[in-house]
């Protein structure tokens, strides 16, 4: 290089690799850097302050006092925005904190965008090397192996002018499908160094995969929906995006098609609509002779209902065979729909357009699944009425939540909560459950995230007692203050582990358990007062034990939540119920 070119690079302006990180994040679209610090930490705080005095643009920084508090906000910013968010963890200790948000954010396909820091590689003798001695006990011999199999890629950051090209491709990587969680090491002598500052705005250069369904499969499932007779759809983790809401509802109405939310995640469909036929499809499944499965892990329980041998099965969504991130998934794929779960709805649709139709059995078909919709509506409510007692039941609760939150931008984050069926949520975006992976503690961090990505939504996170202990209570409702989330949290409280009970009892229908007053570690007796924890961070509180003060209550929380932009806890006695 000439020398002057030499002298004009050294002249180019830098700054702390640390807080480049922060501006290239910014370039990417992320939003916010969820981060709970620690000792790896002093490059990201100095370059953060550096990058600020520079008036640079820069992603929110969420100081989350728990790392898992930290991965479910960014798991539920996304699920509400649809853009993928960062989340900094301090060093193994910090990564094993959130490997459980990371295998949920792998099975609910949710990108992020996950670093740590790395303990420092030299003992001596560099700056940011190692000082204190956790510096050596936070060493391990491969410590990306805490999530690596939750993550899509993963590499450790060698150089500090590699920070824009990495995060390009992390971020590519998450957001194609199926999408999900990369992780990036990140040593903390590589951190001190500088960067130059140039290019770190600039969008990145890597555009995201998204797949579609080959046109021969989608022909072959369109021409088996509509020769269909007794046609099943199965829908478990939502329609994908408004758009495919919309129009799947509009196709399920035209062709006639019974949909069922089994077990589901997300609602693909309103629960008013004639064609949504509940929970539990289990005999109108034996009975199919054409099975749709959207973007379902598990579409049915095989020692309870399966399809018959002559029944075609069409899996739709972005994995369709769960390749990624299940070993062992033996569900029946005629045909294999890969592509964007909202895309490829919308080109089935379209596809079954230029379909003949059957007319007189298209009609018949509807009048018998609108009939079952009601019959099931109707059951749904009068289950649900009748756990209006002291203490009530979680269908009760369910039932009067969703009449309160009736035609307002809502969103309810279940776990263990409020079940599905009594809450009759209608519009996209309206329900998220816990991922099927089920590492609890997930609703509340989730709801956080949601409230910080859309402020004037009303959102409620519902969630067992056994849950909201998981939730790291204390720095969720920290986090709530700090940013001002007025999230209303719904604590259903039956003093046990209720979804292992329920468990045992599903196992051993005719066992002890089943028979016994005292089920062995599941209680959760004497319970805490968990309306001190909310109030430590000035919360609004109430205990309520009789499900008849329920309906009141639900709108002086909506009242607290909309007006005084204030966090709110409820802790309500519920019996013990039968699981959802």
């Amino acid at each position: 290089m000439p020398d002057d070119a030499a002298q004009s690079q050294d002249r180019a302006p830098t700054m702390t690799a640390g807080g480049a990180l922060f501006r290239k994040l910014k370039a990417l679209g992320v939003d916010c850097v969820f981060a709970n610090s620690g000792t790896d930490f002093p490059p990201i705080i100095e370059g953060l302050i550096e990058a600020r005095q520079l008036g640079l643009e820069l992603p929110l920084p969420v100081t989350a006092p728990h790392e898992h508090v930290a991965m479910g906000m960014a798991h539920g910013y996304y699920q509400i925005s649809g853009k993928a968010q960062a989340v900094l963890l301090h060093t193994n200790v910090g990564l094993s904190n959130g490997a459980t948000g990371a295998i949920n954010a792998a099975c609910d396909h949710v990108p992020m965008l996950m670093m740590s820091g790395r303990t420092p590689v030299m003992e001596q003798g560099r700056f940011g090397a190692r000082t204190v001695p956790i510096g050596w006990g936070q060493e391990m011999f491969d410590q990306t192996a805490l999530v690596r199999e939750a993550c899509k890629w993963d590499y450790e950051l060698r150089f500090p002018e590699q920070i824009g090209e990495l995060l390009d491709r992390a971020w590519a990587i998450a957001n194609s499908g199926p999408k999900g969680p990369v992780y990036l090491s990140l040593p903390r002598e590589v951190l001190c160094e500088h960067v130059a500052q140039e290019g770190l705005d600039a969008p990145p250069r890597m555009a995201p995969v998204t797949p579609a369904p080959d046109p021969t499969s989608l022909a072959e499932a369109a021409t088996l929906l509509a020769r269909a007779e007794r046609p099943l759809i199965i829908a478990q983790r939502g329609a994908g995006s408004a758009e495919a809401f919309d129009a799947l509802s509009a196709f399920v109405d035209d062709w006639a098609i019974p949909l069922s939310h089994y077990w589901a995640n997300q609602i693909a469909i309103p629960a008013s609509h004639p064609m949504q036929i509940g929970w539990q499809p289990d005999a109108l499944l034996r009975e199919a002779d054409v099975v749709l499965v959207i973007n379902a892990l598990a579409p049915w329980w095989p020692d309870r209902a399966s399809p018959s041998p002559e029944a075609k099965v069409i899996q739709l969504g972005p994995d369709p065979l769960f390749a990624r991130t299940t070993p062992l998934r033996n569900f029946a794929a005629d045909v294999a729909l890969a592509g964007d779960t909202g895309q490829a709805i919308v080109a089935l649709a379209e596809a079954m357009s230029a379909e003949a139709r059957d007319e007189g059995a298209i009609t018949a078909r509807r009048e018998r699944i609108t009939r079952l919709a009601g019959e099931e509506t109707r059951r749904v409510v009068a289950q649900a009425e009748s756990g209006n007692g002291a203490p009530m039941s979680k269908d009760w609760v369910s039932l009067c939540l969703g009449r309160a939150i009736a035609g307002r931008r809502a969103s309810v984050f279940h776990e263990l909560g409020c079940p599905l069926p009594p809450l009759f949520a209608e519009a996209h975006q309206s329900y998220f459950q816990e991922p099927h992976s089920g590492g609890l503690g997930w609703g509340l961090p989730a709801a956080l995230g949601a409230q910080l990505a859309d402020p004037d939504r009303l959102v409620f996170a519902t969630m067992g007692d056994g849950s909201y202990m998981f939730a790291n209570p204390t720095a969720c409702h920290q986090v709530a203050e700090a940013h001002g989330l007025p999230v209303i949290t719904l604590v259903l409280n039956n003093e046990e582990w209720g979804a292992v009970r329920h468990s045992v009892e599903g196992l051993y229908t005719e066992g002890l358990a089943r028979k016994a007053n005292d089920v062995p570690l599941t209680s959760l007796r004497p319970s805490p007062d968990f309306t001190k924890t909310a109030e430590a961070s000035r919360a609004y509180t109430e205990t309520i034990t009789d499900g008849r003060d329920l309906p009141a209550a639900l709108e002086r929380a909506i009242k607290v939540a909309t007006e005084e932009r204030r966090q709110v806890l409820f802790n309500i006695a519920i019996a013990r119920s039968s699981p959802h």
